[in-house]
């Protein structure tokens, strides 16, 4: 289970980790971002030395490299505000793989201090600021991937609770929901035909339910779905649920 300590809410003003894939593939579920969090009144603090969260170093088992790039984050996302990721995967290594990886080190503490502080997006917005409903209007089908880096959080929930809450989508079911896609970081380099294979699975019980839209909240799955997809000549429309939010915004002030 992922389930952890946190500390409370007690203001909007936060730090945005923006993640090495907003960097390098989706610089727009970033601005998603911060224009959905702006849109909740808070207010946002961009540290400009960020870099990883150290989740690849971690995964392929160099615990010391990854042990540098967290102590490089910790340093860089200093204070007492929340530290917002639109990313489960890369939030679930800052509060739960960063301390296993620094179980025997002195500044373990400093560690887990920041994983106190880190929230994924969906689960700080219902969980963290009480939001429970969104406005706007989004008129599509979509199919919601929980990936696994998500499981034991209030992620995969939260962003069920947002999504339902949009006028004008209906958020569908699909076989085998809770199913890996394969990705998984390097499981996806050092297997890639059974990674593939669990990718192929996963878009046959996406496309069974005939969605509009994929929609998750790890950039990872959707690149991996979405590639997989590419190549097999069958796309899919894919957004991160940032994306969706803001879209509905957006969408509201059009028709207002």
């Amino acid at each position: 289970m992922l389930n952890h300590e946190r500390l409370p809410v007690t203001g909007k003003r936060v730090q945005l980790m923006a993640t090495c894939l907003c960097d390098a593939f989706y610089d727009d579920v970033a601005r998603a971002t911060v224009e959905v969090l702006e849109h909740l009144g808070c207010e946002i603090d961009f540290p400009e030395g960020q870099t990883c969260c150290g989740q690849p170093a971690f995964n392929g088992g160099d615990w010391v490299a990854s042990r540098k790039v967290v102590r490089h984050t910790v340093k860089t996302f200093q204070g007492d505000c929340p530290v917002i990721l639109p990313s489960g995967s890369c939030a679930a290594m800052l509060f739960h793989g960063a301390p296993m990886a620094f179980e025997k080190e002195p500044d373990r503490a400093e560690v887990e201090a920041l994983g106190r502080r880190t929230w994924e997006l969906a689960d700080f917005i219902v969980n963290g600021l009480g939001v429970t409903r969104w406005p706007g209007r989004c008129a599509k089908r979509v199919v919601f991937h929980r990936s696994c880096h998500t499981r034991g959080t209030g992620t995969g929930d939260a962003v069920l609770q947002l999504l339902g809450s949009i006028d004008g989508i209906e958020v569908l079911p699909f076989g085998e929901g809770e199913q890996c896609c394969g990705f998984g970081g390097t499981f996806s380099v050092s297997f890639p035909h059974v990674s593939a294979n669990m990718g192929h699975l996963k878009l046959e019980h996406l496309r069974a339910a005939q969605p509009d839209l994929l929609v998750s909240a790890d950039m990872s799955c959707l690149m991996h779905l979405n590639g997989l997809a590419e190549k097999e000549g069958k796309p899919i429309p894919c957004q991160h649920f940032v994306q969706v939010l803001r879209d509905a915004l957006k969408e509201a002030a059009v028709t207002a």
